[in-house]
């Protein structure tokens, strides 16, 4: 019996703030997979390691979490004014899809690097020694990012100082703008509030009518009070991960908040929609102990958040998340204002599971409705490994 050999593709294994993925130039792709469509998908899970029944995926290069399934495909941009076209595809661990609704903002750390380091940003743009600005193009939602990328000797500098809550060793800092982050594409006509309300009354049957604040900035977001769903807002990830009463409970706020916010037209379309809306809990400020054992004072943070990501409690901040999160703060009224001590601000610093994080927007309102210029926040990013990737044959041509 004759059986496909495997081929090799180039990639690079990246760690983007406190995500990794797997990183492909769109020209290193086999053929039928530089479109999009079901070749592309199956490559991409194949390389993942995906769907697992197992839901380890031991044969792939995922690590069987929502922040460690990801690939990014990247391509110099013919979009004017930008550098690089970046996809990001967020592939399901159990399940046979490839999710492209939303960003991934941690890995959008590593997509400058990444690009400078593959030869697909114009060298005249790229210094020796200083500060390389990178224009990415985010495909999957049509927005700018600028991502700062610190250069040394003409090559991109991964050491550093630079110390992120739940990354373990200290890089050099990225620094990320992204620009105009409401989305357009999502959501009632592409309203920052869908619902066009600030705060709206979110009737989830069996949970209640909680309050919430369901914005598209950075990523679809769905805020509601810890306290309203029995929470303190300082819980880490086993107390909601072991608890599969709770996952269901958060599960269904997020799904009848896509409903409500227009991302989906049915209920039962969330079961194929598992990387957006994501749903948060807010609360004021406490102390807690860190995943890490650090000690987060009430003093070190304005407020207390707590995020989902694939049906799990996320181990620190998603990176798009964190977007959501400081342009809600810089809106006087929404519940994460509200959680942070109301009034007007242009950053906050946050606690999630794994210590803090701050985030800056800026945002002003104009008869009555308001506007984001850009959210701003530094993170890091290494190269893990780069080479090959291996995978049957078959997988490719799919």
């Amino acid at each position: 019996m004759a059986h496909a050999p495997q081929i090799r593709i180039p990639a690079t294994y990246l760690r983007g703030g406190t995500s990794k993925g797997v990183f492909f130039r769109l020209q290193d792709l086999p053929g039928a997979a530089q479109v999009p469509g079901a070749a592309r998908d199956a490559l991409l899970m194949r390389v993942i390691g995906s769907p697992d029944p197992y839901g380890k995926q031991i044969d792939g290069m995922g690590a069987a979490t929502s922040s460690t399934s990801k690939t990014v495909i990247v391509s110099k941009s013919s979009k004017p004014g930008h550098d690089v076209d970046y996809l990001f595809g967020q592939v399901a661990i159990d399940a046979a899809f490839v999710d492209w609704s939303g960003n991934c903002g941690n890995l959008s750390a590593a997509v400058g690097p990444f690009a400078i380091s593959s030869g697909l940003v114009d060298p005249e743009r790229v210094p020796d020694n200083g500060v390389a600005v990178v224009r990415i193009w985010q495909a999957n939602i049509g927005k700018t990012i600028i991502a700062h990328v610190p250069m040394t000797k003409g090559a991109v500098q991964e050491t550093g100082d630079f110390e992120l809550d739940g990354v373990t060793f200290p890089a050099a800092e990225v620094q990320l703008e992204f620009m105009d982050p409401a989305a357009e594409e999502e959501g009632a006509g592409g309203a920052m509030f869908p619902t066009g309300n600030l705060v709206d009354d979110l009737e989830v049957p069996g949970v209640g009518t909680l309050k919430a604040t369901m914005i598209n900035a950075g990523i679809p977001t769905i805020f509601v009070n810890a306290e309203a769903i029995g929470y303190t807002g300082t819980e880490l990830q086993d107390a909601i991960n072991s608890d599969p009463a709770a996952l269901a409970k958060l599960e269904t706020i997020r799904a009848h908040g896509a409903l409500r916010m227009g991302l989906i037209k049915s209920l039962d379309e969330i079961t194929t929609r598992q990387h957006t809306p994501k749903v948060a809990f807010v609360a004021k400020p406490a102390g807690y102990v860190a995943s890490s054992g650090k000690h987060v004072n009430a003093s070190d943070v304005d407020l207390l958040v707590r995020a989902m990501s694939m049906g799990k409690l996320h181990h620190a901040m998603m990176g798009t998340a964190a977007v959501a999160i400081g342009t809600a703060a810089a809106i006087p009224g929404t519940l994460v204002n509200l959680a942070a001590g109301g009034g007007e601000r242009n950053a906050v610093r946050f606690g999630h599971p794994s210590g803090t994080l701050r985030v800056g927007a800026q945002a002003s309102e104009s008869n009555g409705a308001w506007t984001v210029t850009k959210a701003i926040m530094s993170r890091s990013a290494r190269v893990l490994m780069e080479g090959w990737v291996r995978v049957p044959a078959a997988a490719s041509e799919d």
